[in-house]
């Protein structure tokens, strides 16, 4: 099991920082999807630095409140992804399903096998 939650926790990890990059390296991409889901473009660069935020506590675990409150956030923001894609048809809801699968399974495979401390 715990093999498992590193593979999740990692793969979660790897999607995010894959996420927060696009968010500046194609910074224009994103802001005309952002727009076609009806979300405010100023917000796409403090997502990326929460995302990679989200990742570092992930990883490190040393806080528990503090990862409690990445897993949420990181909840809220794929189920608006999800929520988001689905609304508008385009295709792209499998992303934010796979976050969230890979989500849910990190946090209950940690709770499982590694408390935070």
């Amino acid at each position: 099991m715990k093999y498992a939650y590193w593979v999740i926790t990692v793969l979660l990890c790897a999607l995010l920082c894959f996420s927060a990059g696009m968010y500046i390296v194609k910074y224009s991409d994103v802001t005309s999807e952002f727009i076609k889901m009806g979300f405010p473009t100023w917000i796409i660069y403090p997502l990326a630095v929460c995302k990679l935020a989200a990742v570092a506590v992930l990883l490190i675990r040393k806080n528990k409140p503090l990862v409690e409150w990445a897993y949420a956030g990181l909840f809220f923001n794929i189920m608006l992804a999800l929520g988001a894609h689905v609304t508008i048809a385009d295709g792209e809801q499998w992303g934010a399903l796979v976050a969230l699968l890979l989500l849910l399974s990190s946090y209950f495979f940690g709770r499982k096998v590694r408390p935070v401390v």
